[in-house]
């Protein structure tokens, strides 16, 4: 400092502290809805005094601009991360379990228990006129038509989960790159902040894209103290683990995978070829909470078996549907209700006296309804049933005097055999739920429950979330009033520095110029 301008050299001081000032104000109005930006203030101190020589004390030299400091909580910041995962694993599973009750229908004219009806109102028409061919065609397409009920929502099923098994990929690809995002911020705010500076705005950008990431995947974000650096200041580094496993470490990143099972996880249920998310370096990772773990729940959930145990996802769903075709079709087929062993449409007789034909079989070879005998003739042929496979048989597909309404070869106008398949629409030793609609009830009060649990969890997250987000943009968020109030403040302090400057300029004047003439 030139002793000779000593109080120029404040005012000129002055006037630079509040010019970086209504810089820093002039950023944080610009980025006022920049997502994820942290308010900035300029950290003003007084500058270093000098003593006089007569000791009479210190003397102020003018302030100083030391920082621009990010305003930022990181508490909030932490515990945005750590809800912020649970609200994406009941988000989207809130979004799947709407979609599966849009598959199953219920209510509705096309639902399962209109199909159901429909058939067994058939098989009421003929027994009003057994030897008319038109109610038998009429038996006979119902039948076709439930059968194609269960087909049809077996296939929407896969077919889901097979999307999800995409969406899963999706995900993974997204966390990768989420990862490489924040590597590379790392190795820039780091190269920034070693000559004692704040990398603000990148730390701002590093923050938004582990905001996205959290609700993702679960993941736990700590800086850690490495050491000092030469300023003598902390040397922090970024880490991110999953599990506990580092995801991202400061420069260092381990990335996710997904590859293709060699087995179906549930052998009846899945789609094959699903994907398996893991280290990249082959180690199994256990997705604990994120959109990926509601992905993962949904597309694998089997209560009590496989997969996610605590869970009711599609493979459930495919399971109930199986169980539905095995135990209806073995009923109607062979009069097998639990343990009774009663009379099915295989101890009837048909119009053209035939017996022993079973009403409902599966697909075979091309797509093709099997025929009774190919059916029978398959070892555990029931267990071999499955919605998507479930069939009228070609005997009666072909013939439908083949319908077994009687018990007594010869006698067209008999109904017994009939009456007893009618019966069973209402019998409630079919299911351990009861009738037949009683089953496939449970299983859409099952679906109706999970889907309203994943509402109110889902709900009550957001709810969370915002609370989270309302304190962070209060603590951190850019206010236009405060700003206007801090550029007026600042502006009036640069008025009076350059006031200053101009009267310390003719007091030099006249020091200079007019003195001694």
């Amino acid at each position: 400092m030139n002793p000779g301008f000593f109080g120029l050299d404040i005012a000129v001081k002055g006037l630079y502290t509040a010019q970086r000032n209504l810089d820093v104000i002039n950023h944080n109005v610009n980025n006022i809805n920049t997502p994820g930006y942290s308010r900035q203030v300029a950290n003003q101190s007084a500058s270093r005094p000098i003593a006089l020589l007569n000791g009479t004390g210190m003397l102020g030299t003018g302030s100083d601009v030391t920082g621009i400091n990010r305003i930022r909580d990181e508490y909030l910041d932490f515990k945005y991360w750590s809800e912020n995962k649970t609200y994406g694993e009941w988000e989207i599973k809130r979004t799947l379990l709407a979609d599966l009750e849009a598959t199953f229908n219920e209510p509705s004219d096309s639902g399962f228990s209109t199909m159901l009806d429909e058939f067994f109102h058939s098989l009421q028409e003929l027994a009003k006129d057994p030897g008319s061919e038109a109610v038998r065609a009429l038996v006979k397409e119902k039948g076709v038509t439930l059968a194609k009920y269960f087909n049809s929502m077996a296939t929407h099923l896969e077919e889901l989960q097979v999307d999800l098994n995409h969406q899963i990929n999706t995900k993974v690809n997204r966390i990768n790159s989420l990862g490489a995002q924040i590597q590379q911020l790392n190795k820039q705010i780091y190269r920034s902040e070693l000559d004692g500076n704040v990398a603000n705005d990148l730390r701002d950008q590093r923050t938004l894209l582990i905001d996205e990431l959290s609700k993702l995947i679960n993941i736990d974000v700590t800086e850690v103290v490495a050491g000092k650096l030469p300023n003598g200041r902390e040397d922090k580094r970024m880490l991110i683990t999953i599990n506990g496993k580092p995801f991202v470490d400061h420069y260092d990143l381990t990335q996710l995978a997904v590859k293709q099972r060699a087995d179906k996880l549930n052998p009846e249920e899945d789609v094959v070829n699903l994907y398996e998310v893991m280290w990249e370096d082959g180690n199994t990772l256990k997705v604990r909470g994120g959109e990926l773990k509601g992905l993962l729940d949904v597309r694998d959930g089997n209560e009590g078996e496989n997969g996610s145990p605590l869970y009711k996802g599609i493979p459930f769903y495919i399971k109930k549907l199986n169980e539905f075709v095995r135990t209806f079709a073995k009923a109607f087929n062979e009069g097998i209700i639990g343990s009774d062993d009663l009379e099915g449409h295989a101890d009837g007789v048909g119009a053209d006296n035939s017996t022993g034909v079973r009403f409902f079989t599966m697909l075979g070879i091309g797509n093709m309804p099997m025929s009774s005998d190919d059916f029978i003739a398959i070892p555990d042929c029931y267990n071999q049933l499955t919605a998507k496979n479930f069939s009228v048989s070609s005997d009666i597909i072909n013939n439908i005097n083949k319908i077994a309404t009687s018990d007594t070869p010869d006698q067209i106008g008999n109904i017994e055999n009939l009456n007893k398949l009618i019966k069973m629409r209402n019998n409630t030793h079919m299911f351990t739920e009861g009738a037949p609609e009683d089953f496939m009830k449970s299983i859409i009060s099952t679906l109706g429950i999970d889907s309203q649990q994943a509402i109110r969890m889902s709900s009550n997250q957001q709810a969370m979330i915002r609370q989270v987000e309302n304190q962070r943009l209060s603590e951190s968020g850019v206010s236009m009033d405060e700003e206007m109030a801090n550029m007026v403040k600042h502006q009036q302090a640069y008025n009076a520095a350059a006031v200053m400057i101009n009267t310390m300029a003719e007091i030099y004047d006249i020091l200079i110029n007019r003195v001694g003439l």
